[in-house]
């Protein structure tokens, strides 16, 4: 366990744990881990799919900006993915649609789960995006850089110039690593990260 500075935030309930990691760490196995423990976790990936799907409430806003990425099952992410991945200009633009919407929906959440001991938001690009200085700690959840590659390689539609270009838009695991409050190991058993997530939820319950 490391610690680092942040501008100091006042006690209040819930606290906010703020889960993040690079591409292909098992963030989303760490997240169902802590739901497990019956802590709430707000899925920043999933609110955007939700968004972003049938019906979703961006598909029409998504659609106007980048003609021809959507369809009758919402944002073709592929389509997208090829317009935005290592084009700062077109992905600022769709972070400008996306953000305040995922945004609003944390801010739900946390209205919902206000009488909690601790909360979990699950936001992927929590260092990049300035979300650390809106949480009270920080768990990474980390794992080798070879298994890294090994599932994120699995991935439909996963080349090796793709994950080169998502890599570059996130910050190193080693330094994710260095500004961590807790790092949650997943290249072991799952029953020894689950100890650990088990371990990390108790230190935020009520005595």
């Amino acid at each position: 366990m490391s610690h680092f500075k942040r501008p100091h935030l006042p006690l209040r309930r819930p606290f906010l744990l703020g889960l993040t990691g690079s591409i292909g760490m098992g963030k989303s196995t760490a997240a169902a881990m802590f739901q497990a423990e019956g802590v709430p976790v707000f899925d920043a990936d999933a609110e955007v799919h939700r968004l972003q799907g049938p019906g979703g409430a961006l598909v029409a806003a998504i659609e106007a900006r980048f003609p021809g990425t959507t369809g009758p099952e919402g944002v073709d992410r592929q389509k997208l993915g090829a317009l935005v991945l290592g084009n700062t200009h077109e992905l600022t633009a769709l972070e400008a649609i996306v953000h305040p919407a995922v945004f609003r929906a944390q801010k739900r959440f946390l209205a919902r789960h206000r009488a909690r001991d601790v909360v979990v938001l699950d936001i992927p690009l929590l260092f990049e995006k300035g979300g650390w200085r809106r949480v009270g700690a920080i768990a990474v959840v980390s794992a080798p850089a070879w298994m890294q590659r090994k599932r994120v390689m699995r991935r439909a539609g996963m080349t090796a110039a793709k994950l080169k270009a998502i890599r570059r838009l996130q910050v190193p695991d080693r330094v994710k690593r260095a500004r961590a409050d807790f790092i949650i190991e997943t290249g072991r058993p799952k029953s020894a990260t689950h100890r650990q997530i088990r371990f990390i939820a108790s230190c935020f319950r009520a005595r």
